[in-house]
Order: C-alpha cells, then structure tokens, then sequence
C-alpha cells in the first residue's frame, strides 16, 4: 500500500511539473530572447549601473545596484553584484559570483551558487557599450543595464520599446534608485 502511495505522489508531482513546466514554456515562447549577434567580452567587461529590473527575491529591496565583471584565471568571469539594502545610506549588500561563454554570442550562464547555473542572455546592446538589456529564457528576468547611473530619457524610452517588442511587460520593471541621480 505504501509502494502505491509513494508511486501515486510521485506521479501526481510529474504531472504537476509537466503541467507548469509547460505552461511557463508557453508563456516564454511567446518571448523573444535572442541575443545580439556579437559580444567583445573585453568590451563588455567593467562595471555597470542597474537602471531598471523585474523584482525577484534575490535582489529585493536593493538601491544601487552595480555588477562589476572580470576575468578570473581559469577562463571565467568574475561576477561582483553589490546593492544597498532599502535606501542608498543602506547596508551593504555583496554577492560574488562567476560566469562562462556558452559557445553562442551573448548567451552566458552565471552561478552564485555552487554548481547551478542561470541563464544571462544579453539581448540589446547599444554599439559602444554604454547600455545593455539583459534577459533569460524565462519571462521572470529583464534588467537594464548602464556604464552610468543615470540614462537619458531618449535611450530609456528607445530600451523599453525594444523590451516591449520582444514582448516583455515593462510596467514591471522596478526603477532603481542611483547615486548621481
């Protein structure tokens, strides 16, 4: 009786991974998260101010935000996320990571934790590097990235009618508070 127990939970918790496995594939093909067709990861390498994001539990409640990314002897790069925990006079919050090429330009996997790894698909990226819109397979994760902590209203505006386009919803993105703003 136990044995078809376990096998009747085990089957029922399948399911229930197909079924909402599917459903966020769904949802997620309706997204377009090509990447750009070049990436100079020497280029891309430095820092880069937050300007806007989707909220998610990892970064809850954080104001300047910047990721800082270099090279690491072994080939891989050095991921540094550093925020300040509810205001810019916060505490501050560190989260060192790493990340490596996928093979495919502008498609990266980074991993703050052990082995796991997550998708960084960097999808719009202005010619010199000075902004870049940043996405995954999933439609939970959108950022909009800057060399600087403040952008322009014009490239804003350009940034979210490319996101929109690729039909992200960017009522939800979170502005995100910057020192020099």
């Amino acid at each position: 009786m136990k044995s078809f127990q376990l096998i009747t939970t085990f089957l029922i918790a399948f399911l229930f991974f197909i079924i909402t496995g599917g459903c966020q594939n769904k949802k997620s093909e309706d997204m377009n998260t090509s990447t750009v067709k070049e990436l100079d990861l020497h280029r891309y390498l430095g820092t880069w101010y937050e300007i806007a994001r989707f909220d998610h539990r990892f970064e809850s409640g954080l104001a300047g935000v910047t990721a800082t990314y270099s090279m690491r002897d072994d080939g891989k790069i050095r991921v540094l996320n550093q925020g300040y925990k509810n205001t810019l006079d916060g505490e501050l919050s560190v989260a060192e990571g790493k990340a490596k090429l996928t093979g495919e330009p502008g498609r990266l996997k980074v991993s703050f934790f052990w082995i796991f790894y997550a998708d960084y698909f960097v999808m719009e990226l202005d010619e010199n590097y000075k902004w870049a819109l940043i996405g995954s397979k999933s439609d939970k994760y959108l950022w909009i990235l800057s060399r600087t902590p403040k952008l322009e209203e014009s490239v804003k505006k350009l940034i979210l009618e490319k996101a929109q386009n690729r039909g992200y919803d960017t009522s939800k993105l979170i502005w995100v508070e910057q020192k020099g703003n």
